[in-house]
């Protein structure tokens, strides 16, 4: 049993939604935000990174920076660059990439959902992630990005979702600079709102496409409130983050690839020699992502290999086991490579989405020795895994599209 929420959300005044929304605060390093910043006075990064308006050397996690943040945010609505809704709405959220659309309904789920388990995750969180994010939203007294949420086919929201938006006109309706379609409906009917709170009332379970800090920091940021508020009620803004739920069909996991700077003292022959014991190995004229589960590609300075796992090293029936990532992680990357966590390990690096083939190997002729191509996590896998509470290998998922930040704020 799920619960969203009507909110008065702020959003862009209209003709302003193409220069306020941003990429995500996680997929913009400092110099890509200070960068736009620098050109545009108006995009979100100024709130979602705002350590780009401060001295070329202030601490990025310092309380000043989170401080600028709850300004900037402030500023942006008191210059009517944000306006808020005249009442409590839900949205519909469309994305439409290479002809590929998602359909989203954006509301505010109940922290509980998250604390008692009805939101499901599907990896690990860092804790100096997770209290960057609670400061930024205490500062902000804001949900100023959304969490990436999905469930299992639910044809009354599908149908809801294709009646509204071909019966009303969306309030935006622009392409985003990476080629992305962003079209934004009001949902203000109040049966309208009713009917979604009862579909999701039948819902078990959502699940965490991407955003597992953001949604972690949220139910801690909303605790510390309720401490604050002894004599809260439930209803206050701080029980419900900021979220936009799509159907899990309608989703598109890119591959997520890895680079290591060294082959552990290994010479290519011999670590070729050790993978041989696990996996079959055969020579590629060019290097190209797998296009299937099971086989990997490996790729040196001038010669690439898929590799294909013997079914003895791992357990079929395992949903953990059996992932691709975690047959890369735990035959190859700790055991020959050294590599035990990859999350803090600084020999490896990650490359998620499309087009990265170019990239990687350019870095090959550069600074890395080795990479390794995966097929795509599928979606019925992270359910699975997040059905049984376990979790997945650090870097398992890549959602394209990304969701734009600063369509949409949810004020406590």
């Amino acid at each position: 049993m799920i619960t969203i929420k009507p909110f008065r959300g702020y959003r862009p005044e209209k003709g302003l939604e193409n220069r306020i929304a941003s990429k995500p605060y996680d997929v913009l390093s400092h110099n890509n935000a200070l960068e736009i910043g620098n050109e545009n006075p108006l995009s979100f990064v100024h709130i979602i990174r705002p350590e780009i308006d401060m001295p070329e050397d202030t601490n990025p996690y310092s309380n000043e920076v989170y401080k600028n943040a709850g300004k900037a945010l402030q500023d942006f609505i008191d210059k009517g660059y944000l306006v808020e809704e005249g009442k409590k709405v839900l949205y519909i959220y469309r994305q439409i990439m290479n002809g590929r659309e998602q359909n989203g309904i954006v509301g505010c789920i109940a922290i509980d959902d998250y604390g008692e388990g009805r939101i499901k995750r599907h990896e690990f969180t860092r804790v100096d992630k997770e209290k960057d994010r609670i400061n930024h939203f205490y500062a902000t007294q804001a949900n100023t990005e959304p969490v990436f949420l999905f469930y299992k086919k639910k044809g009354e929201l599908n149908r809801f979702i294709e009646n509204w938006t071909s019966n009303n006109q969306p309030v935006y309706n622009f392409t985003s600079e990476d080629g992305v379609k962003q079209i934004l409906w009001v949902v203000d009917d109040g049966n309208s709102i009713q009917n979604i709170q009862k579909v999701f009332k039948d819902i078990d379970s959502l699940y965490i496409a991407d955003g597992h800090h953001r949604t972690a920091s949220s139910y801690k940021v909303g605790l510390t409130m309720r401490e604050e508020n002894t004599d809260y009620t439930g209803e206050e803004e701080f029980n419900y983050f900021l979220s936009v739920i799509f159907p899990g069909d309608e989703l598109y996991i890119m591959p997520y690839n890895r680079i290591v700077k060294d082959l552990n003292g290994n010479s290519e022959e011999q670590f070729l020699e050790k993978v041989s014991k696990g996996f079959d190995i055969e020579p590629l004229k060019s290097l190209t992502q797998p296009m299937k589960k099971h086989e990997i590609a490996v790729a040196f300075k001038d010669k690439a290999y898929k590799i294909i796992p013997k079914k003895d090293i791992f357990n079929n029936a395992d949903e953990i086991d059996c992932l691709d990532a975690s047959i890369l992680q735990n035959n190859i990357l700790a055991p020959i490579l050294g590599i035990e966590d990859p999350r803090v390990d600084n020999r490896i690096e990650f490359y998620g989405g499309e087009g990265m083939i170019g990239t990687i190997i350019n870095r090959l002729n550069d600074d890395m020795q080795v990479a390794f191509l995966l097929y795509p996590t599928q979606i019925e896998e992270i359910t699975a895994v997040s059905d049984i509470n376990k979790v997945m290998p650090p870097k398992s998922t890549w959602f394209e599209p990304k969701l734009m930040s600063g369509l949409f704020v949810h004020k406590f």
